[in-house]
């Protein structure tokens, strides 16, 4: 009878301790779910606060796109109402010949000096002979187009780059507008009246002689 009495006492310690293992072991699950459940939470708010964010940037976009459009309309609807600069090349003041052209374009005028007339092959030094052209035509925008805004646009043929230092046709054109902007603007052309464009190989003429160019551009007055 004493054995059986110890066997069940055994028993009975052996349960109880089961159970609080067991409960022990639900009390760290509750606790671990509550752990995870909290860091969700958090990771959702964060989640919400990024959407927020992207939302307002994405607004502020929309209001950017459509601020440019309205820009780029009323600046076609000024184009469209500017006087026209009419009159033959000989009427604009300037002397054709020695690779200069002149002519009108979309209410433009354009003096077009061949490349080869102003630089060396791949260069962006300007030829001495070409600074005497340049001369007679900073005269005449400063006689005659005061008030004139200029746009100086760089050109060149499509042949890759391989011997000159320039990695593309555009940084050519681009450095080559700059030096006759800069020449202009030390034969007293304000700087503020001119800026410069590069087009690299984009607008191509029927020859890469004739590819190669700088056209210093007047604008309408009122047109930039």
């Amino acid at each position: 009878m004493t054995k059986l009495f110890v066997s069940r006492a055994a028993i009975r310690t052996s349960v109880v301790l089961g159970a609080l293992v067991i409960v022990g072991s639900l009390g760290g699950c509750a606790t671990g779910k509550a752990t995870t459940l909290a860091a969700l939470r958090a990771e959702n708010a964060e989640l919400r606060e990024s959407q927020s964010q992207l939302d307002s940037a994405l607004n502020e976009c929309d209001l950017r796109y459509d601020s440019l459009v309205q820009e780029r309309d009323d600046l076609r609807a000024q184009l469209g109402a500017a006087p026209a600069l009419t009159g033959s090349a000989d009427d604009f003041g300037f002397t054709p010949g020695s690779g200069v052209t002149v002519t009108q374009r979309n209410g433009e005028i354009v003096v077009e000096v061949a490349g080869d007339v102003l630089f060396q092959s791949g260069k962006v030094s300007l030829r001495n002979n070409a600074k005497q052209t340049l001369d007679r035509i900073a005269s005449v925008i400063q006689g005659r187009y005061s008030g004139n805004t200029i746009r100086i646009a760089g050109h060149t043929d499509s042949d890759p780059i391989k011997k000159s230092g320039w990695k593309t046709n555009e940084r050519l054109s681009s450095e080559r507008a700059l030096a006759v902007e800069a020449y202009l603007e030390s034969r007293g052309v304000p700087n503020d009246r001119m800026y410069s464009a590069a087009f690299g190989a984009a607008k191509p003429r029927g020859t890469k002689k004739d590819s190669r160019r700088v056209e210093i551009v007047i604008l309408a007055s009122g047109n930039s």
